[in-house]
């Protein structure tokens, strides 16, 4: 049975991530709004709800470090695991002009919560600050992500677009949940520690939904939707899922997320953007440099 669910949920990720690029490919479209704006803000917010439901929860059980280790460790997987695995299955060629606004404010969130957590607690002060900052993402990426309409481009119905967008997100939600649960069954039941388990494929889990997302928007040249859909849910981590936890409840803060962690989460959004402006985009190469990053960055914590 728990190999069954493994495949099961392995085989829903990737229905579900279909389902969604499609879809949001054509609310994009009906919009009038460019592919980035949909990566960033449906599919990148969308695909993070694992990711909320986790830190939430793990704040409200009095579990601090998970609540925060699993938006900081997120957030580096999703740069140098995520973009670097479909960047090597399709060059990601977006001009830096149409991607530097969303950069600037993914690393003015990075550097905000490493401020923020050089304290002892993300206070609700703080948590509503950093609401504060995901509005204001909100209000600029829509105010300046609007397109001239392809009056060539056939527009799907939109009650079926939506029915695949939202669809798809629930599809990839459970299939993430089916496919951490069985792997971590099954890695127990060959004795793997619970370090290399919680190392990899948990760590690994909440992101899963961002993974197969940007893999197939990748292979389905929708470039601009699997870099938005990083950029996008990186800053939703950092400004929606803390700031709504912190509003609800104050975190306390383990000071080894400022002094070890951080500095990573930093490397990779700063890397990120220097390979993005000197590359015009992630070509192959940079997808091999940020895997090699995460190769370092897993040893490291082993």
């Amino acid at each position: 049975m728990t190999y069954l669910l493994f495949t099961l949920g392995l085989v829903m990720l990737f229905a579900g991530g279909e389902s969604l690029v499609r879809g949001a490919s054509s609310v994009a479209r009906h919009f009038n709004l460019s592919p980035m704006v949909i990566g960033l803000t449906i599919v990148g917010f969308g695909t993070s709800a694992p990711e909320l439901l986790v830190s939430l929860q793990a704040a409200l059980d009095g579990r601090p470090e998970i609540a925060i280790g699993n938006i900081v460790g997120s957030n580096i997987a999703n740069i140098l695991l995520i973009l670097g695995i479909s960047a090597l299955i399709a060059p990601l060629i977006i001009p830096a002009r149409r991607m530097w606004r969303d950069l600037a404010f993914m690393l003015a969130a990075t550097f905000i919560i490493w401020g923020m957590l050089l304290g002892t607690e993300i206070t609700r002060t703080y948590g509503a600050i950093l609401f504060l900052g995901l509005l204001l993402f909100l209000g600029v990426t829509f105010k300046y992500g609007k397109i001239e309409p392809d009056l060539d481009q056939p527009v799907e119905n939109q009650l079926k677009a939506w029915a695949y967008t939202i669809g798809g997100l629930i599809v990839l939600v459970l299939g993430a949940r089916f496919l951490v649960n069985s792997a971590v069954e099954i890695a127990t039941t060959y004795g793997i520690s619970q370090a290399v388990i919680g190392l990899t494929i948990v760590a690994v889990g909440t992101s899963l939904p961002e993974l197969a997302t940007s893999v197939i928007a990748a292979y389905r040249k929708h470039t601009e939707i699997a870099v938005g859909n990083i950029v996008g849910s990186n800053i939703f981590n950092i400004f929606g899922i803390l700031g709504i936890t912190a509003l609800i409840t104050p975190i306390p803060v383990d000071p080894r997320f400022a002094a070890i962690d951080m500095p990573w989460a930093a490397v990779a959004a700063v890397g990120l953007t220097v390979l993005a402006f000197a590359l015009n985009g992630l070509p192959r190469i940079a997808g091999l440099i940020l895997l090699g990053a995460y190769a370092g960055y897993i040893y490291f914590m082993a």
